[in-house]
């Protein structure tokens, strides 16, 4: 294809050239809803390219969700559908900031949608959370999810271990703390990941909830799978089930709410009905605690040896108040899933309360407030990490709704060549993968899996590779030994 500089932009002679910054949801479905969009199907043509940091796609749904998660294959697989079709470029292991700045890309692009969304944890401000076993959720989902950029290591010599928050991941991480490790052999969990867990004396995991059953973050389907983990009781307290006038017409209103109240409420009468005796005698037990407003992680020689909550009560709106009534639970390690918060970009203007790059509804605006011509950004690291992802594709449609009305003011890349990013990186050294690199890796990933299948206990559809050389390695065609 041609790469004339004196045709006008979204034509074949000249395509509209587009970089987006991220290759989880976000970035896949404003890149897919591009291609989509009515000024396409009119004739506009567009060039995407996709850029991760990563060697690997997905994003979040590689390293942030469970592997135990039984509608993770489904969004993958969504996402997959999507860059198979060839109209996309992938470009992984590219960081922009390192291999890539601003200006680079202004260079080549007409415009540039960031989607890195939301990688750390959010702070939890109390007296001791710095002492040692005191981690973030964020950074355990990490590990066990293989990240690259994580160590292969992680403590976990705690029998008593609370959780702080009512999120999925909060979820995610008690569940994968209490589950028995030989039953993640059958997700694609890494080698590394199962002898760790295999290894952990745990055997009781606590949540803690600030506001009550009805106030919960999660979604029905994340708290179900708590009840599907073999040897693993749930224990919940009938002094946390509290509900004020907002929480019955959340209840009345909202049947996702509905039903996980309902979940709960079964779960505890059921409790009850035996015998007094909240267990079955599992040798591990999952804690749902309500009302629980966390002021104190507590230690000795400089290690979390307990937690101090303030029981909460709710205050007839859905919020809570403390009650002066306080609550030492021994742990030996606490886990913080309070939230993820956005990391700032290189030359980008960013709101560092908010944990998002500034911008109106998308379109990025400079430290004036003004908008900074052909910059949009999408996902968590535009709106914050909140919502779903389904949010994600509205939020990706109003997006490239603003980047296609802005089309005729976009500043007009001066080196606008399809291949001539590909060259800048070659330049540089940068071992950047592909598509179809991807594809390779992924079927190392299966072949790694099909062999252990064949000495192993059960089928394992995958194993994860962790080392980023290696993913890099087989991505690129090299021969790995092992």
């Amino acid at each position: 294809m041609s790469s004339n500089t004196s045709a006008a932009p979204g034509t074949e002679e000249r395509p509209l050239r587009i970089a987006v910054i991220g290759s989880g949801p976000a970035g896949v479905y404003a890149a897919d809803m591009l291609t989509k969009s009515a000024e396409v199907r009119d004739g506009l043509v567009v060039s995407i390219d996709l850029f991760d940091r990563y060697p690997a796609p997905y994003g979040l749904i590689r390293y942030g969700v469970a592997p135990d998660h039984p509608r993770i294959k489904g969004i993958v697989n969504a996402l997959h559908k999507v860059l198979d079709r060839g109209d996309i470029r992938f470009f992984g292991n590219v960081e922009y900031g390192t291999d890539l700045s601003l200006e680079d890309l202004q260079t080549h692009y007409d415009a540039v949608i960031f989607a890195t969304g939301a990688i750390k944890d959010a702070d939890l401000n109390i007296p001791g959370i710095e002492l040692d076993g005191s981690y973030g959720g964020a950074d355990f989902v990490s590990w066990y999810d293989g990240h690259p950029d994580v160590s292969r290591e992680w403590p976990l010599n705690a029998k008593e271990i609370a959780v702080i928050g009512n999120g999925n991941v909060a979820l995610d991480v008690a569940r994968v703390l209490s589950k028995h490790a030989d039953d993640l052999l059958v997700t694609e969990i890494p080698d590394n990941v199962y002898a760790g867990l295999k290894e952990s004396p745990v055997t009781d995991v606590h949540i803690f909830g600030r506001r009550g059953p009805a106030q919960v973050k999660f979604t029905p389907l994340e708290l179900r799978e708590l009840s599907h983990s073999r040897d693993v009781d749930i224990v919940l307290y009938e002094e946390d089930f509290d509900f004020d006038e907002a929480s019955d017409a959340a209840v009345k209103s909202n049947n996702q709410i509905k039903t996980m109240v309902g979940t709960l409420t079964n779960w505890l009468v059921e409790q009850d009905d035996d015998d007094a005796d909240p267990t079955t005698g599992a040798s591990r037990r999952l804690h749902l605690h309500f009302l629980h407003s966390p002021v104190e992680v507590t230690g000795t020689d400089g290690k979390v040896s307990g937690i101090k909550f303030e029981r909460t009560e709710l205050d007839g709106t859905g919020n809570v108040r403390g009650t002066g009534e306080f609550l030492d639970y021994p742990v030996q390690a606490v886990y913080r899933s309070v939230g993820y918060f956005g990391s700032a970009l290189p030359d980008v203007e960013f709101d560092h309360q908010r944990g998002v790059v500034t911008n109106d509804g998308g379109r990025v605006l400079g430290v004036d407030g003004t908008q900074v011509p052909g910059i949009y950004a999408t996902g968590w690291i535009k709106r914050g990490p909140v919502g779903l992802i389904g949010h994600t594709k509205g939020d990706a449609l109003e997006t490239i709704t603003h980047l296609l009305a802005d089309r005729a003011e976009l500043p007009v890349a001066a080196v606008p060549g399809i291949e001539a990013v590909t060259e800048l990186l070659d330049s540089r050294g940068v071992k950047f993968t592909s598509w179809e690199g991807w594809n390779e890796l992924d079927a190392h990933e299966k072949a790694l899996g099909a062999a252990a299948s064949e000495t192993g206990p059960v089928q394992r559809e995958r194993i994860k590779v962790v080392s980023r050389d290696e993913m890099v390695d087989v991505s690129r065609g090299a021969s790995v030994v092992g």
